[in-house]
């Protein structure tokens, strides 16, 4: 970067502005009567390429993208006005003493030919700064969507060691010799959140290991007071899913199956994949009574899976949350994973 008094110009954008000029410049001085280019046409491209340069680098940055239009109305007008008097008034009377530099043409003629050039040079600079902002505004975007997405996954671990410490807790209280596979289920179901889940997307059959981990250690809180079923369908190897996404939902079915103290408690988990590469997941639990479902669409982690799907999928999923015949409660979601295969 090279920084002037206004601004850091970028080397890629000073090889920008050569190449333009000497692009315009040959145009400018070329004659189709005299295919040599003659070289005091340089000082008449001077002319224009150094009030072009300053309108590009001071009064374009320092008036018009500050929105002082009329500031910059009127130095442009009296920059024109100096292209003209110096053509007119020097170089003409130098180089066209005879012909060009014997009369003054009029206002109207030296715009027409100083307005094509210094339009070229300093539009091309407009159009660069226009794509320049543009592609800063799309970083920042992402920047900001990336941020989030941390701020929202930093609060999934956290959620899920709450919910299963308590657990842990539980069992430890009552001596339950289940307590080391649960540790060792919890074990295996952090390091997965720790280490793993730090890509912003994951194999699809990792995230299915880590679903089946996280169900038998949520198994031990139903212990004989149900079923639990989990099916997978034509899952491939070479797609990927953001992780945790589809964990949370099954979190909320154990946790308000359990809750409810029915000795009747169904668990259905389907996860296929079609063949457009569209993922399909259903999660159907039964509850006791209407308490048991207020907070069903509430709390952190609902709120968390829903606001990562509409920042990682845009457009591409679907995620309906409804209650059947006030006995179950089921998430039927779709993804379309073709966007992460080559993650």
């Amino acid at each position: 970067m090279i920084k002037s008094g206004f601004k850091k110009i970028s080397l890629k954008e000073i090889i920008f502005q050569i190449v333009l000029n000497v692009i315009v410049f040959v145009f400018f001085a070329f004659d189709r009567r005299h295919p040599e280019i003659e070289l005091f046409k340089i000082y008449f491209y001077l002319n224009y390429a150094i009030p072009a340069l300053i309108i590009n680098y001071v009064l374009l940055p320092k008036y018009l993208y500050k929105g002082k239009h009329i500031g910059f109305i009127l130095y442009s007008l009296v920059l024109i006005g100096i292209i003209i008097f110096i053509e007119e008034a020097v170089l003409e009377q130098i180089y066209y003493p005879d012909t060009r530099g014997r009369k003054f043409l009029g206002i109207f003629h030296n715009l027409m030919g100083t307005m094509p050039t210094l339009t070229v040079l300093v539009g091309f600079k407009f159009a660069w700064d226009a794509l320049t902002n543009r592609k800063k505004m799309e970083e920042l975007k992402s920047s900001a969507k990336e941020s989030e997405l941390q701020f929202l996954k930093s609060q999934i671990n956290p959620h899920f060691l709450f919910n299963n410490l308590n657990n842990l807790y539980a069992y430890a209280v009552e001596q339950s010799p289940k307590t080391p596979e649960i540790i060792l289920e919890l074990s295996a179901v952090l390091r997965y959140m720790l280490y793993d889940c730090k890509a912003d997307f994951v194999s699809l059959e990792n995230e299915i290991k880590q679903i089946k981990s996280y169900i038998s250690l949520s198994e031990l809180q139903i212990e004989d007071r149900g079923k639990v079923t989990f099916k997978t369908n034509n899952i491939s190897n070479t797609k990927c899913i953001a992780p945790l996404i589809l964990i949370v939902f099954i979190e909320n079915a154990f946790k308000h199956s359990s809750s409810s103290q029915s000795d009747k408690i169904e668990i259905d988990i389907v996860l296929e994949e079609l063949e457009n590469g569209t993922l399909k997941f259903k999660c159907k639990n039964t509850y006791r009574n209407q308490s048991n479902i207020i907070s069903l669409d509430g709390g952190i982690g609902l709120e968390n899976v829903q606001k990562r799907l509409e920042l990682l999928y845009p457009n591409a999923h679907d995620l309906k949350i409804e209650t059947i015949d006030n006995e179950c409660f089921l998430v039927d979601l779709t993804i379309d994973l073709n966007k992460t295969t080559s993650k």
